[in-house]
């Protein structure tokens, strides 16, 4: 059996955590210099904002509707989704955190009313996070999905499947008869794994809802789709066939890119720009014990503002595999420096960490000549100590500059709320 808890309009419940006057009201997340939307309250939905709108499009229901539009505070919704994480893995005995806002549960030995669990563990997150969340439950990890789907979907569309079933949807506690029904009200395309390609061609082929899905023959549908989609109608009909992840094998590039809030034409601004993203890349190459051969750096105009284009990449080998955030840094400097060309108005740019390697295996070596050959590890582990507990940037390569007005290449966040739970500053405080 597994669970899937999924908090519900994610990023807009973080927001309206600290900001209570929210609720009730059309609440959007934009992306990264607030080009479009990235999450959605309900109300904002019925407002027919689509997933991904433009911002400039959709602009204009401030005025019209009350829309609220905020800037992604990435840095806050990362720690309220460890602390509902946290919570979430009370539910059962193992633990695949799936994204930031979905965690699936391996319930296998757990006795007892699952549903009942269910909902005391989803009171106990919103009572301690005020994250409200969906949880679903089955006996596959693609039923567990759409358990959850069903779930979120009661709650918002009453009358549209039994009330029962809101925010916690127990698949594997329904008489046949009513299973079946929820299954036949379920469209096809709502299956995870069923992409909007393959679900049209379904529908083409008479397969409109879940229940059609369920009554395929597996082996029809790998001669005539996919190995892939055999596995998930096998999933929708309750056999396992996917297993829980809960140690993800390790990245095999890890890419930092950016958009910068305005184009920007100076050598300085993009060494400082490039040196930022690779120190951050090399934090998470840290995390994963690993260490990098080699490191592609890029940058571009952007193909839809006039004037001239420019696109170039180099691809800068390392003297050793290294998780140094110092080496990587000169690194990625010296390659945009190789690569840069006046005059040209560049609006993204980036490093990728690529032939990533364990530090588990790496050999040493007694030929150290270089400052750069030695072993920084514990510098940079106390670095990532100092930042985790103090926060990101308070100890960084000088390269990557500091924060404020002089950083010209910084995202545009105009719209950001305060870091409430990571940044002292912002912690909110309680009068009588």
């Amino acid at each position: 059996m597994y669970a899937l808890v999924d908090g519900n309009n994610f990023y807009v419940s973080c927001e309206r955590v600290f900001r209570p006057s929210l609720q009730g009201r059309p609440v959007v997340v934009l992306s990264n210099n607030d080009g479009c939307a990235i999450a959605r309250s309900n109300e904002a939905k019925a407002l027919g904002i689509k997933m991904g709108a433009p911002w400039f499009q959709i602009r204009h229901l401030e005025r019209s509707a009350g829309l609220v539009a905020l800037s992604a505070n990435f840095t806050l919704y990362g720690d309220m989704s460890d602390r509902m994480m946290t919570l979430a893995a009370g539910l059962g005995p193992t633990q695949e955190i799936y994204s930031i806002d979905e965690s699936f549960i391996g319930l296998h030995g757990v006795r007892g009313d699952l549903t009942r669990r269910a909902h005391q563990v989803r009171s106990r997150i919103a009572r301690w996070t005020g994250i409200p969340c969906g949880i679903g439950i089955a006996a596959t990890k693609t039923l567990a999905k759409l358990a959850n789907h069903i779930a979120k979907t009661a709650e918002r569309k009453p009358g549209s499947y039994p009330d029962a079933l809101a925010q916690v949807c127990n698949l594997a506690a329904l008489p046949v008869f009513e299973l079946q029904a929820v299954l036949q009200a379920t469209d096809v395309g709502e299956v995870w794994g069923v992409g909007p390609r393959i679900a049209a061609q379904l529908r083409e082929a008479g397969i409109a809802s879940v229940q059609d899905l369920a009554r395929m023959d597996p082996a029809t549908v790998r001669r005539r789709w996919s190995v892939g989609l055999e596995r998930t109608v096998r999933e929708v009909q309750g056999m396992p066939c996917i297993d829980l992840d809960d140690a993800p094998a390790p990245k095999q590039q890890i890419a930092c890119t950016r958009s910068f809030g305005r184009p920007i034409s100076d050598l300085a601004s993009l060494v400082e720009a490039v040196s930022e993203f690779a120190c951050r890349a090399a934090e998470k190459l840290r995390a994963q014990a690993g260490l990098a051969t080699e490191l592609l750096v890029f940058m571009h105009t952007s193909p839809y503002r006039p004037g001239r284009q420019l696109s170039r990449s180099v691809t800068v080998p390392l003297r050793r595999p290294t998780a140094d955030s110092r080496v990587l840094a000169q690194a990625a400097a010296n390659g945009m420096r190789w690569m840069y060309v006046p005059g040209y108005e560049l609006i993204k740019a980036g490093v990728i960490l690529v032939d990533l390697q364990s530090a588990a295996v790496q050999q040493g070596e007694l030929d150290l000549e270089q400052e750069e050959d030695r072993d920084q590890s514990r510098l940079m582990t106390a670095m990532d100590t100092v930042n985790s507990r103090y926060g990101k940037g308070t100890l960084r390569v000088a390269a990557t500059g500091q924060d404020g007005p002089s950083r010209t290449w910084g995202m545009k966040q105009e719209r950001r709320t305060p870091q409430y739970t990571t940044r002292l500053e912002d912690v909110p405080t309680a009068r009588a």
